[in-house]
């Protein structure tokens, strides 16, 4: 299975968001609950649309800058850039579907 690989850091993130038409980012942490339980979710989008989209993890214990930057305030979030600019935010546990719905919405 195709898992979403995480972001190592700030350089790698922005060059991320720069060079990909359609990235989706989905803010988690080890200690997060929740997190996991959508985790299998961003697996199976990125196995299902690496071909359309890049799919990736954001650890935000590690990355606290760039949590602060788009706003962050509870986990997990999932956020959906389009050429470079960020088009919608899902926070909390949704459906794979709710997921899905959103990346096929700007594909």
């Amino acid at each position: 299975m195709n898992t979403a690989a995480f972001i190592q850091d700030q350089a790698e993130f922005e060059d991320l968001r720069t060079s990909t038409s359609f990235l989706v980012v989905d803010c988690t942490a080890t200690w997060c609950g929740p997190c996991k339980v959508i985790a299998p979710f961003i697996d199976q989008l990125s196995e299902n649309y690496s071909d359309r989209a890049k799919i990736m993890k954001l650890d935000i214990d590690a990355h606290k800058p760039l949590a602060k930057q788009f706003g962050l305030k509870s986990i997990p979030a999932v956020l959906f850039f389009k050429d470079g600019e960020i088009v919608e935010t899902l926070v909390g546990v949704k459906t794979y579907e709710n997921y899905r719905d959103s990346l096929e919405k700007y594909l």
